[in-house]
C-alpha cells in the first residue's frame, strides 16, 4: 500500500485481490547465489500473497520480515499481516502456537494484505491445520514432511497424515524435507543437529526468494550484522539461505518460478522505504519534537502491541528524545505530564488496558491545560484480552474514560504509512490549543507495514511554540501579573509558562481553577464556566472537512470508518465500483472533533454504513449527534475485515 491511492479510473479492474493474477510465460535464463544458471519457465504475475506459518520458535516472523524487505527494495507495493500468539512461548506444535506472517506484494497500487493467500509455507502439521482453511483451492502449499511424524499430527487432531489421505489433492502441494536439507547443508560448520534445525526458517526463505525472485544480497548482509558477535551462526544462516534457494534452481519439483515486476505506476516519485505502523509513528514523534524544538519526552510501561514505540525512541538520543520506563502505567503518564509541565512535548503510550490505568492523569492533563500525547495501541478485550489481536474497541473509552466533563482530541492513522502523519497532527493539536490528545492506532497498524515516502523537511509543518515570557494582565491599580488561565481569543488556549521562568509562578494542581488567575475555585458560576470553556476549546479545534470519494456523485449509499478499516474498505469499493455499483466512500481521522461538514455529509446519502472492528461505537457516536440512521458492521475476531467479506455486505446495503 502506498501513501496515494489510485483512482478508480486507474485501478478499473478492481484489483488489490480482486481479480485472477494474470499471467505470462517466458522462458529465462537465471543466476544467483549458486549461479547454477538452470533454464527454466518464469511465470509473470500482477500480484501473490503469501503467508508463512509455523511454531512461534520457528522464526516466521523474521522470514516474512527479510521477505517483505527484499520486496519493498525490488519496488512492489505491499502490505503485511503478521500474526502471533500472545504467549511468549506456546506449547510447541500446538494451534495455540501457530505463528504467521502474511504478504501481499504486487506490480501496482493495492490496499489489505491480501483475503487469502496464494502459497502456504507450513512449517509442521500445527500451521497447515490452523490456516489450510484460509488457502483457496488450487494454491500452492509448501509442507516441511520432516515434521510430520505420528505424535506430531496427533497433537492437532490428525488422525491420518494429511499428506496421504487424499485431503490435499485440490492444491498444489510440495513435499520438501526442509529440516533434514537445513541440516545437511550445514553438516560442515560444526553445529550440533538443534543448532542447525533453527535455520530451516531460512532454508524456506531461500527457496521463495528463488519462486519469486527476490534480491539476496540484503538478506545475507543482515544475517552477518544481526549475528555479528557469532560469525559461525551467521554463516550458517546464509548457507542455509543460498541452500534454499539453490534448491530451487535445481529440483524438478520446482520446475517454474514468478515473477512479480516493481510498481512502477503506483508511487509518486520519491524516496522510499518499507514501515511498519509502530515505526511510521516513532518517526512521526520525533519530526514533531524536531518541527516544534522541543525536547521529546515519553514516560511508558511495556504492554503489547505499543511496546515497539518505547524500543524504538531509546535509540535516538542524538535527536533530544528521553525515554523513561516506569514501573507501571500511572507512573509513565505522571511522569509524561510532569516533562509537559517542565516544557517537553510529552507522550505516554500504551494499549486498552494502561487506558484505563492513565485516565485519572489524563483528567488532570485536561484540568491543567497542558499539550499530551496519549498513543493508544488497541486490541482485543477487555482486560487482558487478546494482547497480540486487532480492535477498535477503545474509541468510546478515549471519548468517555475520564469522569467529570474531560473532553480531549481524538485523531486515528489510517495505514502503517499514516501513522507518522498523524503522530504530526495529534502534536499539532496539542501544542496549539494546549491539551491532551488521543492518537488511537491499533495491531493491525502497529505491526503491518507498507512502502512509505520519506518526506522532505520542507514538507513537514511548523509546530513552533512560544512560551510565556512576562505579565499578561494588568490589574485595576495598573499592576502588571501573570495569569495563568488567561487564554487566546482563537485558540481558548491558556498560557505555557516553564517552570523558572522570573514573575511567571503560579499554582498548578487538580481541583477547580478560576478563570484567569488559575486560583482554587469552587464557585458553582466559575466551574460551570470553565467546564463550558475547555469544551469549547476542543469544539473549536481547526480540522480539515471530511473528504468525499463519490465518482460521479450518483451513489446513495455511504460507507464511513475510521482507523486502520480504511484498507479492507477502499479495496471492497473498488470491487463494487468495478462490478458497476454506485457507492461512496469517506474515512475519519478527527473523531473528536469531528470535521464541521460531517453532519451535511451524511445527509446527503439515504444509507451510511460503518464498518467497526467493535460493536458499532462511531456508529453510537454518528446516531447520537447527527441523528442518522447509520448502519452499523461489526467484527470483533481479533483480525482485520477481508475485502470479499466487506464487499458483500455492502452490496446488501446498496439493494436493500
Amino acid at each position: 500500500m502506498t501513501s496515494q491511492v489510485s483512482s478508480p479510473a486507474d485501478r478499473a479492474d478492481g484489483s488489490d485481490g480482486t481479480r485472477t493474477a494474470g499471467e505470462t510465460v517466458v522462458g529465462e535464463q537465471r543466476g544467483g547465489p549458486g549461479q547454477h544458471g538452470a533454464e527454466k519457465e518464469v511465470r509473470r504475475l500482477d500480484r501473490v500473497i503469501i503467508r508463512f506459518a509455523g511454531d512461534s520458535g520457528d522464526g516466521m516472523q523474521l522470514t516474512g520480515d527479510r521477505f517483505t524487505s527484499e520486496t519493498a527494495s525490488f519496488g512492489n507495493d505491499l502490505s503485511t499481516l503478521p500474526n502471533f500468539p500472545a504467549e511468549i512461548r506456546a506449547p510447541a506444535g500446538t494451534l495455540p502456537g501457530v505463528s504467521s506472517f502474511q504478504l501481499h506484494f504486487a506490480d501496482h497500487d493495492i490496499l489489505t494484505p491480501g483475503d487469502a493467500p496464494n502459497v502456504l509455507v507450513a512449517m509442521n502439521p500445527a500451521a497447515l491445520k490452523a490456516n489450510i482453511a484460509d488457502v483457496p483451492r488450487g494454491s500452492e502449499i509448501i509442507i516441511n514432511t520432516d515434521e510430520f511424524a505420528k505424535r506430531a499430527m496427533a497433537k492437532v487432531g490428525y488422525e491420518t497424515s494429511p499428506l496421504e489421505d487424499g485431503s490435499l489433492d485440490g492444491y498444489r502441494v510440495h513435499p520438501v524435507p526442509l529440516t533434514t536439507l537445513t541440516v545437511e547443508a550445514l553438516k560442515d560448520f560444526g553445529l550440533s543437529r538443534k543448532e542447525a534445525e533453527r535455520s530451516k526458517n531460512m532454508f524456506a526463505l531461500g527457496l521463495l526468494s528463488w519462486m519469486y525472485h527476490r534480491p539476496t544480497e540484503g538478506t545475507e548482509k543482515f544475517l552477518r550484522q544481526k549475528f555479528a558477535r557469532k560469525p559461525e551462526i551467521a554463516e550458517a544462516n546464509v548457507a542455509a539461505f543460498r541452500a534454499g534457494w539453490n534448491f530451487g534452481e535445481t529440483t524438478e519439483d520446482f520446475a517454474v518460478s514468478y515473477e512479480v515486476a516493481p510498481a512502477t505506476k503506483a508511487f509518486p516519485a520519491g524516496t522510499y522505504r518499507n514501515i511498519s505502523g509502530n515505526l511510521a509513528l516513532s518517526y512521526g514523534l520525533i519530526a514533531a519534537s524536531r518541527q516544534a524544538d522541543l525536547p521529546l519526552y515519553l514516560g511508558s510501561y511495556p504492554i503489547t502491541p505499543a511496546s515497539d514505540i518505547l524500543h524504538e525512541l531509546s535509540k535516538h538520543k542524538n535527536f533530544g528524545v528521553r525515554t523513561f520506563q516506569a514501573e507501571d502505567e500511572i507512573a509513565g503518564i505522571g511522569a509524561a505530564l510532569g516533562a509537559a509541565f517542565g516544557g517537553s512535548l510529552a507522550v505516554t503510550t500504551t494499549s486498552g488496558p494502561g487506558v484505563a490505568l492513565k485516565s485519572e492523569t489524563i483528567g488532570l492533563a485536561v484540568s491543567l491545560e497542558l499539550p499530551l500525547l496519549i498513543v493508544d495501541i488497541q486490541r482485543g478485550g477487555p482486560s487482558t484480552g487478546l494482547p497480540t489481536k486487532t480492535e477498535q474497541a477503545d474509541l468510546l473509552q478515549a471519548m468517555y474514560g475520564r469522569n467529570g466533563e474531560a473532553p480531549v482530541p481524538v485523531v486515528a492513522p489510517r495505514t502503517p504509512a499514516d501513522c507518522f502523519d498523524a503522530a504530526l497532527e495529534a502534536a499539532r493539536i496539542a501544542l496549539t490549543y494546549r491539551t491532551p490528545v488521543f492518537l488511537l492506532s491499533d495491531g493491525y497498524l502497529a505491526n503491518g507495514s507498507e512502502p512509505w515516502r520519506i518526506p522532505d523537511l520542507e514538507e513537514l509543518p511548523d509546530l513552533g511554540v512560544r512560551f510565556a515570557t512576562g505579565p499578561n494582565h494588568t490589574l485595576e491599580d495598573g499592576t502588571e501579573v501573570f495569569w495563568p488561565y488567561k487564554r487566546d481569543p482563537e485558540t481558548l488556549a491558556r498560557p505555557w509558562a516553564l517552570p523558572g521562568t522570573p514573575g511567571l509562578e503560579h499554582r498548578i494542581g487538580g481541583i477547580e481553577k478560576q478563570d484567569g488567575t488559575g486560583n482554587i475555585s469552587y464557585d458553582p458560576a466559575n466551574h460551570d464556566f470553565m467546564v463550558r470553556t475547555r469544551q469549547a476549546k476542543i469544539d473549536g479545534i481547526d480540522v480539515p472537512d471530511l473528504e468525499i470519494d463519490d465518482p460521479g456523485s450518483a451513489a446513495r449509499t455511504l460507507v464511513l470508518g475510521w482507523g486502520s478499516t480504511y484498507g479492507p474498505i477502499t479495496a471492497a469499493v473498488r470491487r463494487l465500483r468495478s462490478a458497476g455499483e454506485s457507492i461512496a466512500q469517506a474515512h475519519l481521522r478527527h473523531l473528536n472533533p469531528f470535521p464541521k461538514n460531517l453532519g451535511i455529509v451524511l445527509r446527503r446519502y439515504d444509507r451510511v454504513v460503518v464498518p467497526e472492528m467493535n460493536l458499532g461505537q462511531l456508529a453510537t457516536l454518528i446516531r447520537a449527534k447527527y441523528l442518522v440512521d447509520a448502519h452499523s458492521y461489526t467484527q470483533v475476531n481479533g483480525m482485520p475485515f477481508k475485502a470479499e467479506q466487506l464487499a458483500t455486505a455492502l452490496k446488501e446495503a446498496i439493494h436493500d
